[in-house]
Parts: C-alpha cells; structure tokens; sequence
C-alpha cells in the first residue's frame, strides 16, 4: 500500500513539474508571433472580403462601431500602440474611414499588419524584454505584442457577429 501511495505522489509529482515547465515556454517566439500575425492579417482581411457593400455600416445598436470601423479600429490600434510602445516607425499607414472604400479599408489594415509586423521585426530581445508602463500596467514589449493579437481577434470577433447578423457565413477560421 506505501508503494502504490509513493508511486501516485511521484507520478503527481512528475505530471505537476511538467506543467509548470510547460508554463514557463509558453511565451512564443519571434518567429512563431510574426507566423500567427500573418494569419492574423489574413483573417481579418477574409472578413473584410465577405461583408457585402450594403452592411459597411450595418452597427449592433446606435453606440456601437460600424462593422466598417471595427476593421478600421483594428488598424489603428496597430499602429498607434506600434508606435507608443514598441518603437514603430513615426510614419505610419493612415486612413479617414468616413470616406474610405472597401478596397481603401483592406489597403489600409494590410499595410497596418505589415507595420506592426516590422515594428516587431526591429525589437531586439533586450527590447522586446523592457518592461515599460502601459495603460497603467508595468509589462514587457513583449507582452504588448500579445495585447495586439488580442486586440485584433475581440474586434474581428465582433465583425464576425456582424456578418453573421447580416446573414453572412463568415470565413473558416485562420489558425496555425
């Protein structure tokens, strides 16, 4: 019975410092954040792709963005947090969305995923390892990056409701 007992905590044991080693490697590296960017950009722009003309400016409630901005909002989220807190270029991609068209708007996110991705690209570890302040919050750059694709994915979320609330089966889903 002492043996059974013994074994069972070993293999506990084991299982729990495996996880947490696991953990610890969670952090992805350059390479493989700048691979699911690319997806990123890809799936933001297919859902950019599928919306018709006529809901452009289809809103879930007067408060809401447009399905328009929601797209334009991921751009531009890109390039100003690029730009505040991961030493982006001072010259970003701009766009006025009021007057934008469909291919405008997919221009203009395209080159704001290329942007952040060359902003990413230029950060050496020591960079990307800085803890800087953000927001309120003491984190690396690192950390900002994965706020970026966070970021993308809650607003494409949302322009993926939109579609669906205009009848639109959205895109397959853009992973790995």
């Amino acid at each position: 019975m002492k043996k059974t007992i013994k074994l069972t905590f070993a293999a506990f044991f084991s299982v729990t410092l495996m996880l947490f080693a696991s953990m610890v490697q969670a952090q992805t590296t350059k390479e493989e954040f700048l691979a699911k960017w690319e997806n990123s950009k890809k799936f933001t722009l297919d859902v950019l792709a599928k919306m018709p003309d006529s809901g452009m400016d289809y809103r879930t409630d007067p408060g809401a963005m447009t399905f328009k901005e929601q797209i334009h909002h991921i751009g531009m989220a890109i390039v100003g947090i690029s730009q505040g807190y991961l030493k982006g270029a001072a010259n970003g991609p701009e766009l006025d969305v009021k007057t934008a068209s469909r291919a405008d708007l997919a221009k203009f996110v395209a080159e704001a995923y290329d942007y952040g991705a060359a902003s990413v690209k230029a950060l050496s570890d020591a960079d990307a390892a800085e803890k800087i302040e953000v927001f309120g919050s003491t984190v690396s750059r690192r950390q900002i990056e994965a706020l970026l694709i966070d970021h993308s994915t809650h607003h494409r979320g949302s322009a993926i409701a939109y579609l669906r609330a205009n009848g639109v089966e959205p895109p397959a889903f853009v992973g790995f």
